[in-house]
């Protein structure tokens, strides 16, 4: 009856598992090391004291630093897509410059191939004269198969203006072998012989030519005002004004009575200037015909010609002399 005397509601004896002697003597080893632990302090009993590391002679010792972590930035797809916008613009450039030095050079070689190849060839003096070819001249290279006809028709009509003049001067020569009075008009017949015989080759045909080598509208007004004059030349040669140095037919017809021969060799000078002057009219309808067909007009002719003086160099710099003399009279002046 014993255990009914027991209080069952009296506190039970106290049992505490950490009163036991094996638990305290352990907790009690290790609360030194545990109370000295600090994880927040560099010097934590976890690491080994300084005085317990050896550092090697000559070697420095650095303070310790804390890792700092570089945040990766990964750049946008826009500041991706500018770069190589700018890296492709950038081969581009180079690309075109180094196109633009190749072309250069390219034209540059052409051009002398092109200077080499189209080397002078008229007048077609020999290889031993010491005057030289001064223009270059080849109907089938360089003028269209369509109009090469016309040009050599003018070349020709040239050739016969040659052979005319030459012939008037002969007839003068006789006129002034019959009688020494005439020595004006022989005079006179050299002159036009040596003047304008080069100066029609120059003033109307080579511009005729170029005018249908490149089709240029400056070249063709040129012509038609040059060619006009020629024809009114030939008019006033083929009537033979007395004194004037040409064999025309008032001149020839003067010589019936006194000298035959003198006066049939001045019929033939005539009709060589007639026949100048029809096929000269003949030759200009032809040329306007075609040059009406070209498209052609006076507002190009005009551009043309400002363009060709304003990018001659020689103008260019005549024109800021002249500038330049003028700005330094006007500073003087004043």
């Amino acid at each position: 009856m014993s255990e009914f005397d027991a209080n069952p509601f009296a506190d039970p004896v106290d049992i505490n598992p950490f009163q036991d002697p094996s638990v305290t003597q352990l907790t009690n080893a290790n609360q030194q090391g545990i109370d000295d632990f600090n994880p927040f302090t560099e010097n934590s009993r976890l690491t080994p004291p300084i005085s317990d590391t050896k550092i090697p002679a000559g070697q420095k010792t650095t303070p310790s630093q804390p890792a700092i972590l570089q945040p990766t930035v990964e750049p946008s797809p826009q500041v991706s897509a500018t770069a190589a916008q700018l890296a492709l613009l950038r081969q581009q450039e180079e690309l075109e410059r180094k196109a633009a030095d190749g072309g250069s050079l390219f034209e540059s070689k052409i051009s002398s191939f092109l200077h080499a190849a189209k080397r002078n060839n008229w007048p077609p003096f020999p290889s031993f004269c010491p005057i030289k070819p001064c223009f270059y001249q080849d109907f089938a290279a360089e003028i269209p198969s369509g109009f090469q006809r016309t040009v050599k028709m003018l070349y020709y009509l040239w050739m016969f203006h040659a052979v005319t003049l030459f012939l008037n001067l002969l007839a003068c020569l006789a006129e002034f072998i019959v009688d020494a009075k005439f020595g004006v008009d022989f005079g006179l017949a050299i002159l036009w012989f040596l003047l304008f015989t080069p100066c029609a080759f120059l003033c109307w045909y080579r511009p005729i030519y170029k005018a249908f080598r490149s089709d240029s509208s400056f070249n063709f007004f040129f012509f038609f005002f040059v060619f006009f004059c020629q024809i009114v030349l030939y008019v006033i040669q083929a009537v033979g004004i007395p004194n004037w140095g040409v064999s025309g037919w008032i001149a020839a017809l003067s010589w019936t009575k006194t000298n035959l021969a003198v006066a049939v060799v001045m019929m033939v000078v005539a009709v060589f200037f007639t026949v100048c002057a029809v096929l000269s009219l003949l030759l200009v309808q032809r040329v306007h015909s075609i040059f009406r067909s070209t498209g052609a007009s006076f507002q190009r002719a005009q551009e043309e010609f400002s363009h060709g003086v304003f990018s001659n160099t020689t103008v260019r710099s005549a024109a800021a002399s002249a500038a330049s003399a003028a700005a330094q009279s006007t500073f003087q002046g004043n």
